[in-house]
């Protein structure tokens, strides 16, 4: 049954969307709806396979012919196998009502002494609906099986904070469907495939019904104009299953849900196709005090009392290693600092971030009679409400 669905609806681009458009719109989507960025989101995973089915249509040009010519796009070409559902050019016509003896005399081999069924039965009509339907795709194949660009794989991958930021070589290993070494790809059990005897290697036949013509899809080679032993490792279908060790690169300033690309090492392609992409989805892991904004680094760090009063100068840490940050006499509680290029380095805009420090006063520990003593003192001599500009509003 063919899938209903607007897939330039579910990719929300238009229907004259170029092909680098709606390969954006996807990107975007499936990024943001992938099953490993929300874990447990069963209408994400809906999405995101709706998302996939979209982008799988719109994307090959096959494809996308049928579905803007006819609204759907179905493997077997029109939906619908019962009589009245051959095509749009069948228009859901009953043929059996028509006497079709003569043309299935000629197909089956009926002569002057053969049997042959009785015009108008069920035998003779029903034959000629299937044929019909399978001239119009209901039942039959596409007349040649053509070369298929392998499917794309994707892949979820954690990476640390600092690996995320300095960048690092990671080895990944994958399933992937892969060429059949069996049968170098071709399905067949010898290595090599023959070519069809009953269609000469074009996947079609051809029918005659009194003076109307029809090509079929081959039914020895199922349209592909080849006759073949399967294989018995890939079971004819040329590719295999296997894992695979792959090396990859995460770059410098690498962002939590960025998706890197590794061309060519998707699963395998059909009759010699290209391979799909794997793409790779990073997941950047929380760091215990360093948070990332753009290409600036946040960190909050406690202070004294008597630093904040009297000023200091104090050890920071930094990304990469430690920085001296002077702090002024009479910082604030929630006071900042920038400290220049001491963010996250950005190789798309040859730029250096910053690093944002926020500090906090830490209140002493009062555990001993002495300090008591001194912020008594503290207290008498500072006199100031630092209230008063509350009450100033009330």
């Amino acid at each position: 049954m063919a899938s209903q669905q607007d897939y330039y609806q579910t990719l929300g681009v238009g229907r004259t969307a170029s092909a680098d458009e709606i390969r954006k719109a996807y990107r975007r989507l499936a990024r943001k709806h992938h099953p490993d960025l929300n874990p447990g989101d069963k209408a994400a995973e809906e999405r995101f396979k709706k998302v996939q089915e979209a982008y799988d249509i719109l994307s090959d040009p096959k494809k996308k012919q049928m579905f803007d010519q006819y609204g759907f796009y179905a493997e077997n070409g029109f939906p619908g196998a019962g009589a009245g559902a051959a095509g749009p050019q069948a228009g859901g016509f009953d043929f059996g009502g028509f006497d079709f003896s003569d043309f299935l005399r000629s197909t089956q081999g009926g002569g002057a002494g053969g049997a042959r069924p009785s015009p108008g039965t069920d035998e003779s009509s029903g034959g000629f609906r299937d044929l019909f339907s399978q001239f119009f795709g209901g039942r039959g194949k596409s007349a040649q099986k053509s070369p298929e660009r392998g499917s794309d794989l994707e892949y979820g991958l954690n990476v640390d904070f600092q690996q995320s930021l300095k960048g690092t070589q990671v080895r990944l290993t994958i399933q992937r469907s892969d060429q059949c070494p069996h049968c170098n790809g071709t399905g067949s059990q010898g290595g090599a495939q023959a070519v069809c005897p009953d269609c000469n290697g074009s996947g079609t036949v051809t029918q005659m019904a009194g003076a109307m013509k029809f090509s079929l899809s081959c039914p020895r080679c199922q349209g592909s104009g080849r006759t073949k032993n399967a294989c018995l490792a890939c079971h004819g279908d040329g590719r295999i299953p296997r894992p695979e060790q792959v090396e990859v690169r995460i770059p410098q300033g690498v962002r939590n849900g960025d998706r890197l690309r590794v061309a060519g090492k998707g699963n395998a392609g059909t009759m010699g196709a290209p391979a799909g992409d794997l793409y790779i989805t990073v997941r950047v892991e929380p760091h215990p005090f360093f948070v990332r904004e753009g290409d600036d680094i946040h960190i909050k760090v406690p202070v004294t009392v008597t630093e904040a009063g009297l000023g200091a100068k104090i050890e920071v840490p930094v990304v990469d290693g430690r920085a001296l940050l002077k702090i002024p006499q009479g910082t604030r509680n929630g006071q900042k600092f920038r400290l220049r290029e001491k963010g996250v380095f950005n190789a798309r805009t040859n730029h250096q971030g910053d690093q944002i420090v926020e500090v906090y006063i830490e209140s002493p520990n009062v555990n001993d009679e002495r300090t008591r003593e001194l912020l008594r003192e503290l207290g008498r001599v500072q006199t100031e409400d630092p209230r008063s500009a509350l009450w100033s509003k009330v």
